[in-house]
């Protein structure tokens, strides 16, 4: 009998399918794993915006790992926003119960407005308990200067923070150029155990369906080390993918508002 990459995402569940939970499991099976999830919050949102999110508690976030790990397992876990101290702690204690690697913590604090998505003493958790855990977290600019208290704004900015972000115990930082201005967007990965910085191009895409890149971009480094990939080979190929479901996906209308990327761009019917 043959056997599946497995790939587990905790996060939260999408209601408009673009980002979150849907994302994830979309990104994996585009990327040839199986799909597996532990929702942690239900939000109720479109391409606009949230209108209301309802968290699940600690004890079933607890039960739903339990039962996906006891029975199936994973090759990989990415790791969404988490609401509180206390479903860190839970996530964290199961991880470790279950003895799980390749652990991509995409650390969502920092709405696309700016506003901060969680309280203090759980970025202190996020930070002391869960990054260290983590294989790889994947911050963009504000997240990056949430997480270090201070303003992370320029490439120059970037190299520095790269570098010390894993001073909290990751052993690879791919920070997220995003949110710089110009025509490019690149990407910093940072190997803690080589000690080597590497820039990763990227071109600005001009579209409106960009609503759950972050997501969709740990979800497909994930995916790659769930396929025996490594960390850098990982990342370089979640990048290119998205890249491609950008631009395949600026075609389309999904909504009203921000639309999502096309995560089965080459997989699907290239006429329609």
């Amino acid at each position: 009998m043959k056997s599946y990459f497995r790939a587990l995402t905790i996060a939260g569940s999408d209601s408009g399918g673009g980002a979150g939970i849907q994302a994830d499991l979309k990104t994996f099976a585009a990327l040839g794993c199986y799909g597996m999830s532990v929702i942690t919050a239900l939000t109720a949102q479109n391409t606009h915006s949230v209108s209301g999110i309802f968290p699940v508690t600690p004890e079933f976030i607890g039960l739903q790992m339990d039962a996906v790990l006891s029975d199936i397992g994973a090759d990989a876990v990415k790791i969404g926003m988490l609401h509180s101290p206390e479903v860190i702690e839970t996530v964290s204690q199961k991880l470790t119960q279950w003895g799980c690697s390749n652990i991509v913590l995409d650390p969502v604090m920092v709405s696309k407005s700016g506003d901060k998505l969680l309280r203090e003493e759980a970025v202190a958790a996020l930070k002391s308990i869960l990054i260290p855990q983590a294989l790889i977290i994947t911050p963009n600019l504000p997240e990056a200067s949430a997480l270090l208290g201070r303003e992370v704004k320029t490439r120059q900015d970037m190299a520095r923070a790269a570098m010390e972000l894993t001073d909290l115990g990751c052993a690879n930082v791919l920070l997220k150029g995003g949110h710089l201005t110009g025509q490019d967007s690149p990407d910093l990965l940072f190997q803690r155990d080589t000690n080597t910085l590497t820039e990763l191009p990227g071109i600005r895409i001009h579209t409106p369906n960009s609503h759950g890149t972050g997501c969709s971009l740990s979800s497909a480094i994930g995916a790659h080390l769930a396929r025996g990939l490594d960390i850098e080979a990982a990342v370089r190929g979640a990048k290119t993918w998205l890249t491609g479901a950008l631009q395949a996906g600026a075609a389309y209308t999904t909504g009203q508002g921000h639309g999502p990327v096309h995560h089965f761009y080459d997989l699907w019917d290239k006429s329609r």
